[in-house]
């Protein structure tokens, strides 16, 4: 690194540096304009390093990198000590392992796939071994029978190579269909058969060749594994016991007739226009699943029940709501109603199997079991022998289950090195943390608490200590900590403010640091594994113009929401506000995201907009309203059954926070936002219209009722099941309350928000004679805009929006401030 460079450099290893620092004064060298921050961001920003990676001798960090500006990110590597990043050639690149691998217990060998064939490295020599050289695809390698083979998949099913003997050997034949049987005959052909054998000698010579076929292939199928027939349902999850005794399998029955949203595409290079198929709407059929066993010693295979874990077929409460209205109609609709009550009980519940997961001296295994509608996880050990599951740990949310380390599936689970406990993460307090539970006494242990999220957690190599990355300084920082095995007091390793995204090398003594604060892109630095240790800047990655603008740095502030609870909110202010000012609230996307943090944010257009707003006099306000992540159980499953109540809300008491405490004028609020910030929008315009003056919806969800069903069936349920919550969530029934100018962006190749979604509200609003509003579309673009053209025009619009109608306080109604 040259010495300039690191003239240049310095400055940046902490967020507080002059170039950076908060500052009320408007920019003089580089005046922002819409043109300026919705360009390409390689061409004018910079690219953050991101994929940190390690070399296995612990003294290189690869990471995907863009400082050229070219169109895509290339790899490149650097010295753990410092040194002048290189750019990795595609030569080099082919010989490197692959990040998606798999290290046997003691981290001497690593397997991995490349380009769809398997490899073994030996990290004592350095050198790899070829698994497999095919044209099929092998994929899913792992260590097998106590590490002595190799397995990977090729073709949905099991196989294992011997490193010693080179040996392969198919350990599953799952095959589609049915399984074929001796054709059925009838009395005539039954008579035709045994004359035709009784009369000539060729015929019976033949039947015997035959026969004598049959048997020597019996015999031979007795050294290949069982054919599994699997009809029309798929096989995943394939595991082989550490014994090699039994296989497992997870078999998935597709639903048929679940009809696929098309989205028509009209600029193509075709000149023609194409469908493009998407997804299924929220509400039809789902994925069913069930685990099955391939017992190899018995040549037998079997499925395991499910039925046994506690509360399995518990109904959900919200039901109990729609018995109550059935109560109160006349007798003959509560005779009905109660027959079709009768009914839904006595339907089992869809249970999604994951594992099993066995421990290292492969004598225990433990399932994670969900239920389909994500209110019920279970923690179960499995005794194959027996067929039977004991469960070890249920949590139960009316609303939904995630959060950090729990997710969707199995989340992050393990077993410690004494093969008798298992460790998990829940949110049994009501927030994320990390326990252990005995597998033969069932005792459960928290090793982490507090009012604060685990939001990762991972074992050292010689399982004696956690590393953990969790938000127990702030909810809006991330740092990483430390914590012996079985519990106490969390060591903390990163300390400057912001979020810090930790990759340890390979021995455990340093740490490759992806590290941002609110106004400072992603960098990437080096530490020792020590507390008190000092990162070190490895990265520059900024442009000399991105840095001639003093990036704000906005207070964190808390906001008291009308039922007490306390929301956190980034606040922007001008140098110098204006008595009875402007002001503009942001509404994050997503629903389950932070963004009321003190890093970089992944809404870096918003940001600089939100600086260019300011500098134009606004205030604005950017809200982690109920539904987002950070804070615990409670705030994210704070709008079940109702998007739009406590969310909206939430904006609705940040609004009256303006008002009353930063002398913005109540007649000059906006609000725009994207996706569900869009939704939120909507929902804020109509339904509060007194509140908000000027709103613009981006990519907006108008009817939940037509978006998918793995987001909106966690937080409103089925919309046949529950129409209240449908219909009360959905911005398309309240299109009547608009008042203020309503300002719509949509892709039309949106293969998310359906374009459908804008159009059906835009029909509704012509219905409804509404005059202040418009729709921008944005024909080649998707959810997520990529052309900087698109993002120009469209913060153009919103800009235009905003200084149009809450620059003066006019008569109630607004202009969307550009025409139709």
């Amino acid at each position: 690194m040259r010495l300039s460079t690191l003239i240049r450099v310095l400055p940046w290893l902490l967020p507080t540096a002059t170039a950076f620092a908060q500052t009320n004064s408007t920019a003089t060298l580089a005046p922002l304009t819409v043109e300026k921050i919705m360009r390409d961001p390689a061409q004018w920003l910079g690219t953050s390093p991101s994929n940190i990676a390690w070399s296995e001798d612990s003294k290189r960090i690869y990471f995907d990198w863009n400082p050229e500006k070219n169109r895509r990110d290339s790899l490149y590597v650097i010295a753990a000590g410092g040194g002048t990043p290189r750019k990795v050639s595609f030569r080099e690149q082919r010989g490197l392992p692959t990040t998606n691998a798999r290290y046997d217990q003691r981290y001497t060998r690593k397997v991995y796939e490349r380009d769809g064939d398997i490899y073994l490295l030996d990290l004592k020599t350095g050198k790899t071994r070829r698994v497999t050289n095919t044209a099929e695809r092998e994929s899913a390698p792992d260590f097998a029978l106590r590490e002595q083979l190799i397995s990977y998949l090729r073709a949905g099913n099991l196989f294992t190579w011997d490193p010693a003997t080179g040996e392969t050997v198919q350990r599953t034949d799952f095959r589609k269909g049915s399984k074929p049987g001796d054709p059925l005959m009838n009395k005539e052909e039954k008579f035709l058969k045994a004359q035709q054998l009784a009369l000539f000698q060729i015929i019976r010579q033949r039947d015997q060749d035959r026969q004598a076929r049959e048997q020597a292939q019996k015999a031979l199928a007795k050294l290949r594994p069982k054919a599994i027939y699997t009809g029309t349902q798929n096989v995943s999850g394939i595991v082989l016991s550490p014994d090699g005794r039994y296989v497992t399998y997870r078999l998935a029955q597709e639903p048929t007739g679940a009809k696929t949203t098309i989205v028509p595409n009209f600029v193509t290079a075709s000149g023609y226009t194409e469908d493009i198929p998407t997804r299924t709407k929220v509400g039809v059929p789902q994925t069913t699943y069930t685990l099955g066993f391939y017992d190899v010693a018995r040549d037998t295979t079997f499925m395991v029940s499910l039925r046994d874990l506690p509360g399995y077929n518990d109904q959900p409460a919200y039901l109990k709501e729609y018995t109550a209205k059935a109560k109160a109609k006349s007798a003959a609709d509560t005779t009905k109603a109660a027959g079709a009550k009768k009914t839904t009980a006595a339907s089992e519940r869809s249970l999604v199997p994951f594992g099993p997961f066995w421990s290292e001296n492969g004598e225990h295994a433990f399932l994670v079991v969900r239920s389909a509608d994500n209110k019920d996880r279970w923690i179960a050990t499995l005794d194959p022998t027996t067929r039977k599951l004991a469960s070890l740990d249920r949590q139960h949310d009316e609303a939904w289950i995630n959060g950090p380390g729990i997710g969707y599936d199995e989340g992050n689970v393990g077993w410690l090195p004494d093969n008798r406990r298992i460790w998990f993460q829940s949110e049994a307090t009501g927030y994320s943390h990390l326990y252990t539970v005995d597998a033969a006494s069932k005792e459960k242990k928290a090793l982490t608490s507090g009012n604060f999220e685990v939001q990762e957690a991972r074992l050292s190599r010689d399982k004696k200590t956690w590393y953990i990355s969790a938000n127990k300084t702030a909810p809006g920082e991330k740092q990483f900590y430390r914590m012996p095995v079985t519990g106490g007091a969390l060591t903390q390793l990163t300390t400057l403010p912001g979020a810090s995204e930790v990759t340890i090398s390979p021995d455990e003594k340093t740490l490759a640091v992806r590290y941002s604060y609110t106004n400072k892109p992603w960098e990437l630095y080096v530490m020792d594994n020590k507390p008190g240790a000092k990162p070190r800047q490895l990265t520059h990655s900024t442009t000399a113009e991105f840095e001639s603008y003093a990036w704000r740095d906005p207070e964190i502030i808390k906001i008291k929401a009308t039922d007490g609870a306390d929301v956190y909110a980034r606040l922007y202010r001008p140098a110098s506000p204006v008595a009875q000012g402007p002001a503009v609230i942001f509404v994050h996307g997503a629903g389950y995201l932070q963004n009321a943090h003190k890093w970089w944010s992944q809404y870096s257009r918003e940001y600089m907009f939100n600086n260019l707003l300011v500098d134009k006099g606004y205030t604005v306000l950017d809200i982690d309203y109920r539904g987002s992540s950070g804070y615990g159980r409670d705030v994210r499953t704070g709008i079940y059954r109702y998007m739009g109540g406590k969310d909206l809300s939430d904006h609705v008491d940040g609004a009256k926070l303006l008002v009353e405490k930063y002398g913005v004028s109540p007649q000059r609020i906006g609000i725009y936002g994207g996706s569900y910030g869009g939704f939120i929008t909507l929902m804020a315009m109509f339904t509060q219209p007194d509140v908000f003056r000027a709103g613009a919806g981006l990519r907006s969800v108008t009817d939940w009722a037509h978006y998918n069903h793995g987001y909106t069936d966690n937080i409103l349920n089925e919309p046949y099941n529950d129409s209240l919550a449908y219909t009360r969530s959905s911005p398309i029934y309240y299109a009547e309350g608009l008042k203020g100018a309503l300002l719509m962006c949509h892709g039309m190749v949106d293969t998310n928000v359906h374009f459908e979604d804008i159009v059906r509200l835009s029909q509704r609003l012509i219905e409804l004679h509404k005059e202040n509003w418009e729709l921008a579309v944005y024909p080649v673009e998707n959810h997520g805009f990529e052309e900087p053209a698109s993002w120009t025009d469209e913060y153009k619009r919103i800009l235009k929006l905003f200084e149009t109608n809450l620059k003066s306080t006019g008569a109630t109604g607004g202009s969307t401030g550009s025409g139709q």
